[in-house]
């Protein structure tokens, strides 16, 4: 029977999806990243059927969401984007190692992957964290400069104040190079990574992400292990498809 947790791992608010039979068992471990806006348990559907593969799935509430929501409306939360991202960056590690300390992870195999803004958070992450061994990018970014360029350049196009200053806007580009995965792709050292996009997203270009499969793929040694899958006449929503396929991607390389 597949169990579902609530608990704190590292101060932080957690699903933990697994077979009851083997908890407190080392298992190889998925940790998967909500959207800006979402909370932990908009994927438990993806997170059952990877415990039914055998994985412990943590489910994270990312800082302003879910359990940690401060009464922010969507948009103050939305404008907070990137503040989320590298607090999600700071926070991935003390999981990690509180997870490694408990003995929960099988033979160091630890996955990431996220939604939209987990997705752009698990690019990231591959440019710091080598201990990551699986990923998979659900209709995020791995261009965060280019991504927040274009947002700034969007508002002022609406005419719509920036809540940052121009000196915060620079400060906020260089703070997000170090990061972009896309100017460092030779930190994915030939893992696995899956892409899944839908090529109607409004939200999160669909350029982004296909043109960096474009270009990381010939890094690759075994292109088998990076995949891009898109999606005709998808939008900014995940389908029944790229979650199955995303569950075959961890169930092939982890």
């Amino acid at each position: 029977m597949i169990g579902i947790k609530r608990e704190t791992i590292a101060h932080i608010p957690a699903l933990i999806i697994e077979d009851s039979k083997k908890e407190g068992q080392p298992l190889p471990v998925i940790t998967y990243i909500h959207g800006i806006t979402s909370a932990k348990e908009q994927n438990l559907p993806l997170a059952y059927l990877l415990a039914e593969k055998g994985y412990r799935v943590i489910l994270p509430d990312c800082y302003l969401h879910g359990e940690r929501a401060e009464g922010l409306s969507n948009q103050e939360v939305s404008y907070k984007l990137w503040e989320v991202v590298l607090q999600n960056l700071k926070e991935l590690p003390m999981l990690y190692q509180e997870l490694q300390a408990q003995n929960l992870i099988l033979e160091d195999k630890f996955g990431l992957a996220g939604t939209s803004m987990g997705g752009i958070t698990t690019s990231a992450a591959l440019t710091q964290f080598d201990w990551i061994k699986v990923a998979a990018v659900l209709m995020g970014s791995p261009q965060p400069v280019r991504f927040a360029e274009e947002q700034v350049a969007m508002l002022k196009q609406m005419e719509v104040e920036v809540p940052l200053s121009e000196e915060e806007q620079q400060q906020l580009i260089r703070s997000l190079e170090k990061i972009d995965l896309s100017k460092q792709v030779d930190k994915l050292v030939g893992r696995p990574i899956f892409f899944w996009h839908g090529e109607e997203d409004q939200v999160v270009p669909f350029d982004h992400s296909y043109s960096f499969y474009n270009d990381a793929i010939s890094h690759y040694k075994n292109p088998e292990n990076i995949r891009f899958l898109r999606e005709v006449g998808r939008d900014h929503k995940v389908s029944l498809y790229a979650i199955h396929e995303t569950v075959n991607w961890f169930d092939l390389h982890m």
